[in-house]
């Protein structure tokens, strides 16, 4: 398989922690694949055409996106519980997968209005609607943090992305501040050996 990738892409760290997860990483090829919402880059789109990334390139030459459906179908290949089969499981992973990803497009979309639009350009308002939107997917995951621990989930994974990308991206944002049971988790969580493989540098 061939992940179009980016290191510091909180969508693509979904994919590889899964990936580790699932006993997979041995059979993913990267390929970087720099991507800006400006200059759509050519490789990427005639996988995706959305121009997004992480997209997948099967054994079987088909081209998988976004990161949730990349999941499903790495889950899927490796038989594997990241993505519960049925049941309550199930659509708690899922829901906090949605959250967990909701928090990222916010992360993200300020990393695009405070770095990549030119300065002038820059519109405060919708930074501050982005991160109050932040501060409200952290409270939602702060309300339910005794019910993180011991999963290992699809849901967990998206939301320890989330919280990760904060912190490399946005650490005056201290999101812990707002979850202090959220950050006692985390502080185990990101311990795993799938979560320190995949740091952004």
């Amino acid at each position: 398989m061939k992940l179009f990738y980016a290191p510091t892409s909180p969508f693509v760290r979904k994919v590889m922690i899964s990936a580790h997860e699932l006993g997979l990483v041995d059979r993913i090829e990267l390929v970087p694949a720099a991507v800006s919402p400006i200059n759509r880059n050519a490789d990427v789109v005639a996988q995706n055409p959305l121009g997004k990334i992480p997209a997948l390139v099967t054994d079987d030459d088909v081209a998988l996106y976004d990161s949730r459906v990349i999941c499903q179908y790495l889950n899927s290949v490796a038989s594997g519980q990241v993505i519960p089969p049925e049941g309550p499981a199930r659509w708690t992973a899922l829901r906090d997968e949605a959250l967990g990803d909701g928090l990222m497009d916010a992360a993200v979309l300020i990393r695009y209005e405070t770095f990549v639009r030119p300065e002038p350009l820059r519109w405060q308002e919708w930074i501050d609607g982005k991160f109050e939107a932040a501060r409200s997917a952290v409270r939602g995951i702060e309300a339910q943090a005794q019910a993180l621990e011991g999963r290992n989930d699809i849901g967990v994974i998206s939301i320890a992305c989330a919280l990760g990308y904060l912190d490399f991206r946005n650490p005056e944002f201290d999101w812990a501040a707002l979850a202090p049971r959220t950050a006692k988790w985390f502080a185990g969580y990101k311990a795993r050996p799938s979560f320190q493989a995949t740091m952004p540098k």
